[in-house]
């Protein structure tokens, strides 16, 4: 091995491989929550995974902080990020019973990790920088939470509901408290950490897709026509997730988070990032369950549950990214919001419709919805003027002054 020639760490801020590696084994933890939910579709199922992904998503978005503050190159990073990533193996397995026997080997992983990330900010920054005192500041309540949180998974009933939800509404104090102060931001990575655990969660569509093949390949050896269809309709849908975030949002959030005033740009990122992306992949993990149901029962009318979880993914999922835009731009994105009426009444008046059918109605809608979108933006006088390649990179990247209009 002496004659690898391993260059000096640097200050590169794309996302290190192992932040990535970091970011699979929340698949697992995702993958458990569509377990839950399918099996179980009931209100208290739904109030408990909501909970738990809440949960999740404390340490994921503290890593993001951490590792945007810090070169995420160097090896104590990544010693740090490993640490986390085997202390994420035990969380995830114990989604489905952290409201049972397992709410410690769930709870105290989950700490373990945030604090692995908070540790990770504060020995990386100089102690005389005013970031470093931010960091302090910011992170003493998020200590309680998480003791409070560990705590909770120890006690019994709704006595755990109640700590995990007073840890959560902590930290949510502590990151409305930190938004005055000075925080390092670098916005193409922090942009693209959270493109990648949304290309995470879109993967568990697709693993969900795996699971609704496997059973009828087993138990028959073929599929049949109806499940080809909604395989082929449910990989649609996925793909149109994708186009709807990454073709013009993802550009745009990362290029508005660069012309923000650094004073400005830790409470953007916060608000843009650390708020609207948590509905974001929530929706994603929310039409998952849906999607492997119809596919699983193509030639079924889908039930009611699954119904509304199919109709709140889809309205998580476009309402974070409109919150988002609103955020970022002042911009009201006026055909998403006209689609999501349209899925809602889909599902509504659904329940005798074949869940092929309805895959298939909720592709088609998407997909004007996008189509409609781009001609309207692509083709407004604002792009016909000045073609200069600064402003084709802006308007071309988001739904700015055009979609407000």
């Amino acid at each position: 091995m002496r004659g690898l020639v391993v260059p000096e760490a640097s200050e590169d801020f794309t996302a290190d491989p192992v932040e990535l590696f970091f970011d699979l084994a929340f698949v697992f933890a995702f993958s458990q929550i569509v377990g839950l939910l399918l099996y179980d579709p009931t209100w208290n199922t739904v109030g408990k995974s909501t909970l738990i992904f809440l949960l999740l998503w404390l340490p994921w978005s503290q890593f993001a902080w951490s590792a945007n503050a810090v070169p995420g190159n160097s090896r104590t990073v990544r010693l740090l990020f490993l640490i986390a990533t085997a202390a994420s193996v035990p969380m995830a397995a114990s989604v489905t019973t952290a409201f049972d026997q397992s709410g410690a080997l769930f709870a105290i992983p989950l700490a373990i990790i945030f604090l692995t990330a908070l540790a990770m900010m504060v020995i990386g920054l100089d102690s005389d920088s005013e970031v470093y005192r931010s960091s302090l500041r910011y992170g003493a309540p998020n200590l309680v939470g998480m003791a409070i949180i560990v705590i909770g998974g120890f006690l019994d009933g709704d006595a755990r509901t109640v700590a995990w939800i007073l840890g959560i509404v902590i930290f949510v104090y502590s990151t409305i408290r930190a938004g005055g102060s000075e925080w390092i931001l670098r916005a193409g990575h922090f942009a693209e950490r959270h493109a990648l655990i949304i290309i995470v969660a879109l993967g568990e569509v697709i693993v969900a897709l795996g699971n609704s093949v496997a059973i009828p390949l087993k138990d028959k050896g073929g599929l049949p026509a109806g499940s080809v269809i909604a395989l082929v309709a449910a990989g649609v849908f996925a793909g149109l997730l994708w186009w709807a975030y990454f073709d013009r949002v993802q550009p745009a959030f990362e290029h508005r988070a660069e012309e923000t005033p650094s004073v400005e740009r830790g409470r953007f990122a916060r608000d843009v990032y650390t708020y609207a992306h948590a509905p974001i992949v929530a929706g994603v993990i929310l039409s998952a369950v849906a999607m492997e149901e119809m596919a699983l029962y193509p030639s079924d009318p889908l039930p009611a549950a699954f119904r509304f979880m199919g109709a709140a993914g889809i309205v998580l999922y476009f309402g974070g990214v409109g919150i988002g835009v609103f955020r970022a731009f002042d911009a009201f994105a006026r055909e998403r919001f006209v689609a999501l009426i349209a899925i809602c009444l889909l599902m509504f008046f659904g329940s005798e419709v074949d869940g092929v059918v309805l895959l298939v109605g909720i592709d088609v809608i998407l997909l004007a919805t996008l189509v409609f979108e781009h001609l309207r933006i692509e083709g407004s006088p604002s792009r016909s003027g000045d073609n200069s390649v600064h402003d084709h990179r802006v308007h071309d990247a988001g739904v700015i002054d055009d979609a407000a209009q």
